[in-house]
């Protein structure tokens, strides 16, 4: 049995309690679950193919691949992407959680991830065997530390921070990759959703790639953009042999999105008018909150894109003698009213900060901004 850490997000249950005692109500701002109807389209997809008696395929319809394919080339810069190197997964973290032991990783190996990130990156390392290691920019490491590094993370926007890497940087990171042999694996389910970044580069453009993907993955979740958190659907595609080897694993695991479920993937890939209205119903919630953020004392930080604000106290706004921790934030925040992620969760260098979603719906979100703004 693998010892792992306490899930984070059970430490959260007092401050829930102690939200839920508002006069309003608690408002939740903490996961970032999506909380807009599903697209009707979608819907309508998923209701078409409810008759599945047969197996899926592991590798996902050719169809399915096809839009996959046509929507880097449309909303990612990626031209010619081959159908044959996509591959459907059951959402996104399912395969950030198991890509290290997929790829082969164990004992001695090294993962590196962003020094504020995600926590399933520590996880999939800790799952594999293998080291996870908190780094804010790989082309520092030294050459006795990249010997041992397997695998990178890229998070770009990034959670919980909104930080977006150039293109300059991620081909480095690239090239540096392909000179040590280590794959690159790029999260990248914020995409849809630029705010003040000019733009958001994926792994597979060729401006950072080249002239292949080899050693490159991108990941991408339509949960935040189509709100399909529910169905969990999502996709990787890159490097031929990767995705491959990948495919062949999966096939032995039965880690086989389901029929009904590559319909709905599919359909969601080819509408943008549906996800122009979900950004657009994002953009508004944070022009509410992010201000009445700022007129409860706190500093929004980075955060030019994705579905977060990553915030910290202001001393001087505050009368403070130093920053807050953590968790004094998320009690005065939820003493509020309002239920806020904990910096601490994304890394030990994430002290001192909150993530607040804007997942709510707008009524709740203007309950809010007006408890911030008194």
């Amino acid at each position: 049995m693998l010892s792992l850490p306490d899930y984070p997000w059970d430490a959260m249950e007092p401050y829930r309690e102690l939200a839920d005692q508002h006069p309003g109500g608690a408002v939740n701002l903490s996961i970032g679950t999506p909380v807009d109807p599903t697209p009707q389209v979608v819907r309508q997809a998923l209701v078409a193919a409810a008759d599945a008696p047969g197996y899926p395929t592991t590798h996902g319809t050719l169809g399915l691949r096809t839009a996959i394919a046509a929507w880097f080339a449309r909303r990612r810069g990626v031209p010619d992407l081959d159908p044959e190197n996509v591959l459907p997964t059951i959402g996104s973290k399912e395969l950030v959680a198991w890509l290290p032991t997929l790829l082969g990783l164990g004992a001695g190996d090294v993962v590196i991830r962003p020094t504020i990130a995600y926590p399933t990156y520590d996880m999939g390392a800790m799952i594999a065997g293998a080291e996870a290691l908190a780094v804010e920019d790989v082309l520092q490491c030294d050459e006795q530390t990249l010997s041992k590094v397997k695998l990178i993370w890229l998070n770009s926007p990034a959670n919980p921070t909104g930080r977006v890497d150039s293109a300059d940087w991620m081909r480095q990171v690239v090239e540096l990759a392909r000179r040590i042999g280590a794959v690159v694996a790029s999260d990248e389910c914020y995409a849809e959703l630029p705010w003040e970044a000019d733009e958001v580069p994926s792994i597979l453009d060729p401006r950072v790639a080249g002239a292949s993907h080899e050693n490159l993955l991108a990941v991408y979740s339509v949960s935040k953009q189509s709100n399909l958190a529910g169905y969990r659907a999502a996709f990787t595609a890159g490097c031929p042999q990767l995705i491959a080897g990948l495919l062949k694993t999966r096939k032995h695991a039965g880690m086989i999105m389901p029929s009904p479920v590559q319909q709905a993937l599919r359909a969601a890939l080819e509408d943008d008018e549906h996800v122009q209205a979900q950004r657009e119903r994002y953009r508004r919630r944070r022009h509410i909150l992010r201000p009445a953020l700022e007129a409860a004392g706190l500093t929004v930080e980075h955060s030019v894109a994705g579905l977060y604000l990553w915030c910290r106290a202001d001393p001087s706004a505050e009368g403070a003698d130093g920053p807050f921790d953590t968790w004094v934030l998320v009690q005065r925040m939820a003493e509020r009213g309002v239920l806020v992620g904990p910096g601490v969760f994304y890394g030990t260098a994430g002290d001192g900060f909150i993530r607040v979603a804007l997942t709510a719906p707008d009524e709740r979100i203007e309950a809010a901004a007006q408890r911030l703004r008194n």
